[in-house]
């Protein structure tokens, strides 16, 4: 997937263009159906679907005491935007000097950069420019003058339910995985580089992974039977978040350890996502070491099974 930087760089993809534009925190299903317009009508004029998206989140920049945790990081939002079929992203570098752009300025220069604009696609309560003062209605009136069609997308809805970026946050720290599945569309996952740690958990015979995650909204803390995708193979394993009670932890920073069942690779600067399969237990303080390594075992034991059963439906 071709990664652009700049405006002006749309130049160098060919017509018809069609933008598909927000930030897309989460790429939950309403993100899709933007970004699925966009590539519906690329491919019935045989022109190029451009995601235009912001680094970092708007909010961090405006209202940083506002900002909320990322379900995505940039590089995990850029991996699930291609496997939409997406050849063609622009991440935009947002600033507090972009942010007094005005709309219309924006606008008009995307559609003075993109070869034959056919059409901007943006969810319908979107909005953007110098005081969020864009709006669809905005687009509506730009639309004629500068030669697009507008692809106005609806919320869309599970249940009775507006699907948010907010509400899966909120399912996601509480632990309802299973609703913050139905509403990304795909299960929860974190997308994380592998640390090097005290490799405390090869001495107990289970070599865990210290994933530096780039998502910043964790489910809560406890240990979950989950599965990984490393170099786009996937393995069960065992996942713990938390403080680690039992080991010196200074600071009492929250971590996430991952043990890969018949795994033996050296892994430190990679990339490894994980989703949570299911909630084993919460996390607790043992006695000493021997007593937590007999608690592992169990673990993954447990998580095993969970993950072979899971992985037979």
């Amino acid at each position: 997937m071709r990664i652009l930087r700049t405006i002006n760089e749309l130049k160098s993809v060919p017509g018809p263009t069609h933008l598909a534009i927000g930030v897309f925190d989460g790429l939950h299903l309403g993100h899709q159906a933007v970004i699925g317009r966009a590539l519906e009508s690329s491919r019935a004029t045989g022109g190029n679907a451009v995601v235009v998206t912001f680094h970092p989140h708007p909010v961090r920049v405006l209202r940083p005491e506002k900002a909320p945790r990322l379900l995505t990081s940039t590089p995990h939002k850029l991996n699930l935007i291609e496997l939409l079929g997406v050849n063609t992203v622009l991440i935009l570098e947002f600033t507090a000097e972009f942010s007094k752009t005005p709309p219309e300025t924006f606008i008009e220069k995307l559609a003075h950069a993109a070869n034959r604009l056919c059409q901007i696609c943006v969810g319908r309560e979107w909005t953007f420019g110098a005081n969020r003062s864009g709006s669809v209605r905005l687009l509506e009136e730009l639309a004629p003058k500068l030669g697009f069609q507008l692809g106005s997308v609806p919320p869309v809805s599970v249940g009775e339910q507006v699907v948010s970026s907010t509400l899966i946050r909120s399912a996601v720290e509480c632990g309802d995985l299973e609703s913050a599945q139905k509403f990304l569309g795909r299960p929860f996952t974190i997308l994380g580089t592998v640390s090097e740690g005290r490799r405390l958990g090869r001495r107990l015979g289970f070599p865990t992974a210290n994933l530096r995650a780039h998502n910043e909204q964790f489910p809560p803390n406890g240990v979950y039977a989950a599965k990984a995708w490393f170099r786009k193979n996937e393995y069960g394993g065992v996942v713990n978040i938390g403080v680690r009670p039992t080991i010196e932890n200074e600071g009492g920073e929250r971590i996430l350890e991952l043990h890969l069942f018949d795994f033996d690779q050296e892994i430190y600067g990679q990339d490894v996502e994980v989703a949570f399969v299911d909630y084993l237990r919460p996390e607790q303080k043992f006695s000493g070491i021997d007593e937590l390594q007999a608690q592992i075992q169990r673990d993954a034991a447990a998580a095993r099974k969970v993950y072979e059963t899971k992985s037979q439906r």
